[in-house]
């Protein structure tokens, strides 16, 4: 059975003064059938935050373009764009006056497999079908105290010190670089790069109910609208990306160009 590539990336400024969160999904100029999902959440003051996030999604865009998948293997390209984002978000620091961070999601889409990094608190999702698959560790104090056992979800959604990271790209150590992947993809298989500012809101069974049964674009609608309604005015930065794979007739075209 040939696979449908539908994606849909979204973003709401929440209830904060400036929209700091980054998100985007492009293909490879001349690979068909290879694409790239990135998302990065920055903090660090007025604009610094924004321009550590964006700094994300350039080095991301320059290393996919330049991957060579003959050469390097998809956790060679996951891993550089982690490294060298981070080092360029510390340079920004000599020649500002802000304390540029950020968390950092990338996914890498193949004909064959898929392939994630993850570094910070936004989050990344693999659902077969309304079953969750994976869902990344948070690099956070929460999330480290959630492992260690001292911890449950709901209390984790209201503890103090929920915002402090352990591991951010821009920070005086090294980044926390986490990889997965799975081969072969399916139909049914849904991927889901998002923010705290929307994960915050929903359990992992509501998200696979609304990607499972809804297109990329109805469920970016749906998971902000929810999200925005359930920070009742209080709400951070929401971003989201949605990539779906749905079972085609074979005569149609199989994974290729981006629909």
């Amino acid at each position: 059975m040939a696979l449908k590539v539908e994606t849909c990336v979204a973003r709401h400024q929440g209830d904060r003064v400036e929209q700091q969160d980054r998100v985007a999904i492009f293909g490879h100029p001349d690979k068909p059938g290879m694409m790239m999902a990135v998302l990065a959440d920055g903090m660090g003051g007025h604009t610094g935050g924004a321009m550590a996030a964006e700094q994300v999604l350039l080095k991301a865009r320059q290393n996919f373009e330049a991957f060579a998948p003959r050469e390097e293997t998809p956790e060679m390209l996951l891993t550089s764009i982690v490294h060298e984002s981070h080092l360029v978000i510390k340079l920004t620091r000599f020649t500002s006056e802000q304390d540029p961070h950020s968390t950092a999601v990338a996914f890498l889409l193949q004909p064959d497999r898929a392939d994630w990094v993850h570094c910070g608190d936004s989050r990344f999702y693999h659902y077969r079908g309304d079953q969750v698959i994976y869902r990344s560790p948070d690099h956070s104090l929460v999330g480290e105290l959630q492992r260690k056992g001292r911890l449950d979800e709901a209390g984790a959604l209201t503890h103090p010190h929920r915002n402090v990271l352990l591991s951010c790209l821009g920070s005086d150590r090294e980044p926390r670089v986490d990889l997965a992947g799975v081969a072969p993809l399916i139909g049914g298989d849904s991927f889901l790069l998002c923010s705290d500012g929307l994960w915050a809101y929903f359990t992992d069974l509501e998200i696979g109910e609304i990607l499972s049964t809804m297109s990329a674009r109805d469920a970016c609608q749906a998971l902000i609208s929810q999200a925005r309604e359930r920070a009742k005015g209080e709400g951070d930065n929401v971003s989201l990306a949605v990539v779906r794979l749905i079972d085609v007739p074979p005569e149609a075209s199989p994974l290729g160009p981006l629909h």
